[in-house]
């Protein structure tokens, strides 16, 4: 089997989503849109590559939003347009963070700006820990999802919906690939003056995710094993 992470720069990367790919014996192919040196002028031209190949596609998060068309218009409707090819055909997404939205998006939900960001380790409760447990789930968004038609809340929190499935697919709002190393990534891309200006510690941030890196992997692990076992 074969997975095709979508990285939308280069801070990105599988974690421990592909770990637990990976462990399953799947394959893992990844294309990441706007490099590095682009990272400030993220408005590229990108061929979405096809989906023929691939048995599940994985987009990941974004430090945009989905309806910031003044800074991505390039790429983000012909990714919407993808997607949504893409579940037409039968082609599961497992969509993250602002792969979810784009994939609730997709399927003909909207994408808001949120009442509330979520940045830090906050509680999710599930209506089945067995598909995406209950628990604290790594945050970092400023937007929100609304349920396209035909969906099923799976999870959320006081702020917001955090984990939907439609058919195949599942659109997660929080961020289970996340390890120690990618946080860095972001704080060194301008994520660290955003924390601070929600009065957020960064190396506090740091701290915690590398403080639970044993359970976090354990509950990634169980959420992927329960979307191949259930939904894919």
């Amino acid at each position: 089997m074969k997975a095709l992470a979508v990285l939308h720069d280069h801070c990105s990367a599988p974690g421990l989503i592909g770990d637990a790919l990976a462990a399953a014996g799947w394959e893992i192919d990844t294309v990441t849109i706007v490099g590095s040196d682009r990272f400030n002028a993220p408005d590229v031209d990108f061929d979405f590559p096809d989906v023929e190949p691939y048995d599940l596609i994985v987009p990941f998060g974004a430090p945009w939003s989905v309806y910031d068309t003044n800074v991505i218009g390039a790429w983000v409707q012909p990714e919407l347009d993808w997607l949504s090819a893409a579940t037409a055909a039968d082609t599961p997404v497992l969509g993250v963070c602002f792969g979810g939205q784009l994939l609730a998006r997709a399927l003909g939900g909207t994408v808001v700006l949120a009442e509330t960001p979520e940045v830090g380790w906050h509680d999710v409760s599930s209506d089945d820990d067995a598909l995406v447990p209950s628990g604290p789930w790594f945050q970092w968004h400023y937007d929100r999802f609304t349920l396209p038609p035909g969906a099923t809340s799976i999870a959320r929190n006081a702020a917001t919906e955090q984990a939907f499935v439609h058919g195949r697919s599942m659109g997660l709002q929080f961020h289970p690939e996340l390890t120690s190393d990618i946080l860095q990534g972001w704080l060194d891309m301008g994520g660290d003056a955003k924390a601070r200006a929600l009065d957020l510690d960064p190396g506090d941030l740091v701290k915690a995710t590398e403080h639970r890196h044993l359970e976090s992997a354990a509950r990634t692990r169980a959420l992927v094993e329960g979307y191949l076992s259930t939904i894919f």
